[in-house]
């Protein structure tokens, strides 16, 4: 079950710090990362999913708690 937040206009999207798609970059530039869409930002990778597409993300994957 994905975690959801709200933005600034009451749009649902998911965390991406709970996705295992997600990672943090090198690039300073661009510190936000999603490997399953091959892509890195200045924004959280959903919020910018949702910015492009118009749609909340649709590969979410939850990560494993070890």
């Amino acid at each position: 079950m994905a975690l959801d937040i709200k933005d600034q206009k009451g749009t649902k999207r998911p965390i991406c710090l709970g996705c295992v798609h997600y990672y943090v970059t090198w690039d300073p530039k661009h510190p936000y990362g999603c490997r399953a869409f091959g892509f890195k930002g200045t924004q959280m990778p959903s919020l910018t999913v949702l910015k492009s597409s118009g749609r909340r993300c649709h590969l979410y994957r939850e990560r494993r708690k070890k």
